[in-house]
């Protein structure tokens, strides 16, 4: 049996582990990465800390085995970001330098703390609000993916979220086969600009006309 709830802090190194374990386009990262929380420090962990009233998992007999994270303002997440969760980070580990086509992985991960990717200012408009999603194989193919979903979005819509994005890997055609089965949208050029790396995706959540016209 599998329960959904609200994020406990207890969790975090489960979240972590998950991250890690599908990190490499849902895939298992742990082979490409001497640090494991990496990836997590990126995209799980710091909604986790900051924003746990938008995180809900779903645990089985075995442990925490999914997750949803997200918030309903990126504007004022990516400040909180930079005021609350990047600083520590980067005084622990250090700017990479020299050439990125060198550049490892671990490597890579480092250089997102310290320059964190910008999502593109017009699908913040349309859609301010963003998530993040990752099941263990265990729990894939039973919909626990769609019931952590619909958890997330009936929270955003009761508290008026006009509309939600998010950046699915471009390799991972599994996320993106179920994003645009859920009610997501492909968005494309010219709301974002073209991209082989990843894919945007948004829903609009309430009556948004301003979000319709931008796409």
């Amino acid at each position: 049996m599998t329960t959904l709830r609200a994020v406990e802090a207890g969790d975090l190194e489960q979240i972590y582990e998950i991250s890690l374990v599908t990190g490499d386009s849902g895939r298992d990262a742990s082979a490409l990465h001497r640090d494991g929380k990496l990836i997590g420090h990126i995209y799980s962990a710091p909604y986790v800390r900051l924003s746990p009233q938008t995180a809900f998992v779903a645990e089985d007999a075995e442990g925490v085995a999914g997750y949803v994270v997200g918030v309903f303002d990126t504007t004022a997440f990516e400040a909180q970001l930079e005021r609350d969760w990047w600083p520590a980070l980067r005084n622990t580990y250090p700017d990479p330098q020299g050439d990125p086509a060198l550049w490892d992985e671990d490597q890579k991960r480092i250089a997102a703390i310290h320059h964190p990717s910008q999502v593109p200012a017009a699908v913040v408009v349309a859609f301010p609000a963003h998530i993040h999603m990752n099941l263990l194989p265990r729990l894939q193919g039973q919909g626990m993916g769609t019931k952590l979903l619909d958890l997330w979005l009936s929270k955003a819509r009761k508290a008026g979220v006009k509309g939600v994005h998010l950046g699915a890997n471009a390799g991972n055609h599994n996320a993106l086969r179920f994003w645009g089965s859920r009610g997501f949208t492909r968005l494309e050029p010219p709301l974002v600009a073209a991209s082989d790396r990843t894919v945007w995706f948004g829903q609009v959540l309430r009556g948004c006309p301003h979000a319709v016209a931008n796409w």
